[in-house]
């Protein structure tokens, strides 16, 4: 499996339309097991976005899909900055299939 943990700080007063339009993009994402959008509580502006893929290539495919590259075009303007981004290796839990 392939994981991503990414930090994204929204504009000022507009996380949780940002929120929205990455929640909206998520329908047939295949390889996708888990995409998870959280506010982060020590900052206004700033979402926690944990995803969980069969592989690196399933993420990197997802990237090309109409509905991602809307989401991308929506989200963008959005968005003032990206701040931490982890690469793990999910080996399993709650919701997943080892």
């Amino acid at each position: 499996m392939y994981g991503l943990i990414g930090k994204i700080k929204a504009i000022p007063g507009r996380r949780a339309e940002l929120a929205a339009i990455l929640l909206d993009g998520l329908r047939g994402l295949p390889g996708c097991f888990s995409y998870i959008v959280a506010n982060d509580p020590t900052d206004a502006e700033a979402l926690w976005v944990t995803e969980v893929w069969q592989d690196a290539a399933s993420h990197r495919a997802s990237l090309a899909l109409p509905g991602v590259q809307a989401a991308i075009a929506l989200g963008r303007p959005l968005i003032a900055a990206f701040g931490d981004r982890y690469e793990t290796e999910p080996i399993g839990g709650h919701g997943l299939a080892a």
